[in-house]
């Protein structure tokens, strides 16, 4: 089997990773990738946000099967742009991917199907949504309602945050995606990330997961796209599973099918947890960015027959076969992130470091310059290990962490410390 896979962060690099383990594999290739990814596979130098130039790609490649990593391809169409030309692929349609595009649209999907979330309004005008947050005071989130590179959520703990969030999203600091906004309810509890796959109609759970949204050690300093993961999350149990299951996903997968726009790839379902009770925070349509590498160590090469069998609605034969151990990711950041920071730097000491099934680290912001490793983005490595327990994968991530030389960049030192 022919594979393409869409992307070029720590994302793509996990999930080419494991996709590479499964004897269907045949020939893989990454677009466009990065410096990791092009030392396991070919890249392509394409516009992943073109539909008609990855579709004429993957004609001339003979490709078989198209995996869509990132959230914003998708939110373009090129899902069914790639349908429309006959090719497999997994990935949700333009229409579906509203539900990471839209955060008006998730709440009243969730409105229809009685799923538990946080009370909400929503805006287009900045005076009206002023008035909302005076009425109710702070905390209060404030979100864009579109695609903000997850960037664009405030949790705002006082009345004048808040306010001046609202100045930045109808000022244009978050572009399209500010010209709406959705205030809601702050929600307190403990955060937990559940991923399940929907052919449009099975729902099928392949795993859960915890971030680190902020910045700085003990969840300081702003929000990023998330320094760290760990997978399982111990907040996860059976009950509270369950209940997700039950009360929110299937309902709202059911409302989208009612709908004609059926769900069909991977949703990542961000849950607040109190009390033994979920609710919905949101959701994405792709795998998240960490949480995906600790998953794809944990699953290996049977994450292609996962996917595959999800894009050919063949979801209710499969079961996913887990190892009973522990992955946790620290992310390598650039100096300066997630505000302005310096693109260039070198990265040493790579070549010395474990790749195998308990140790990997994963590139995101990376590209080769005259045979060396140099960081291109904000969020550049993520260095990711398994065992037994959450503490030897801790330790054995940070030991990893600690033989990379690299002065351009930081990373926290706390991954893990809500479990351990």
């Amino acid at each position: 089997m022919n594979i393409l896979i869409l992307g070029s962060g720590g994302r793509e690099h996990s999930l080419a990773w494991a996709i590479q383990q499964n004897p269907k594999c045949d020939k893989l290739i990454v677009a466009p990738g990065n410096a990791g990814i092009a030392q396991m596979c070919d890249c392509a130098d394409i516009n992943i946000l073109d539909g008609d130039a990855v579709a004429s790609f993957s004609e001339e490649n003979a490709i078989d099967f198209v995996i869509v990593g990132p959230e914003a391809p998708l939110a373009v169409g090129v899902a069914d742009r790639l349908r429309d030309a006959g090719l497999l692929v997994f990935g949700p349609s333009q229409a579906a991917a509203a539900l990471e595009a839209s955060k008006s649209f998730t709440k009243a999907i969730c409105d229809a199907a009685n799923a538990p979330t946080a009370g909400y309004g929503h805006f287009t005008d900045a005076d009206a949504a002023r008035a909302y947050i005076r009425a109710n005071g702070a905390p209060i989130v404030v979100k864009a309602d579109g695609l903000a590179a997850g960037k664009g959520v405030i949790v705002a703990m006082t009345e004048a945050e808040a306010l001046a969030a609202i100045d930045d999203m109808f000022d244009g600091s978050f572009g399209d995606a500010g010209a709406e906004v959705v205030i809601e309810e702050f929600m307190d509890g403990e955060e937990a990330s559940f991923f399940v796959l929907c052919d449009g109609k099975t729902v099928l759970p392949v795993g859960t997961a915890q971030d680190h949204k902020r910045v700085g050690d003990g969840d300081t300093g702003p929000n990023t796209g998330g320094m760290g993961a760990y997978s399982p999350a111990p907040v996860m149990t059976d009950a509270v599973t369950q209940k997700a299951l039950d009360e929110i996903i299937q309902p709202c997968m059911d409302e989208m099918a009612k709908r004609g726009t059926p769900f069909e790839g991977v949703l990542f379902v961000g849950l607040m947890i109190k009390d033994g009770q979920p609710r919905l925070v949101e959701y994405n349509v792709r795998f998240g960015d960490p949480e995906c590498q600790t998953l794809m160590m944990r699953l290996g090469g049977q994450v292609l027959d996962l996917l595959q069998a999800c894009a050919e609605h063949r979801l209710s034969e499969m079961n996913v076969n887990w190892a009973d151990d522990h992955a946790i990711t620290i992310v390598m950041a650039a100096n300066g992130y997630p505000g302005s920071y310096e693109k260039g730097s070198v990265i040493n000491g790579l070549d010395a470091l474990a790749e195998d099934s308990m140790n990997m680290t994963f590139h995101a912001g990376t590209a080769e310059k005259d045979g060396q490793i140099v960081a291109v983005g904000g969020r550049v490595l993520a260095v990711t290990a398994r065992g037994d327990n959450l503490s030897e994968a801790r330790d054995r991530a940070y030991a990893m962490t600690k033989q990379i030389d690299w002065a351009g960049g930081f990373y926290r030192n706390d991954i893990g410390w809500r479990a351990l």
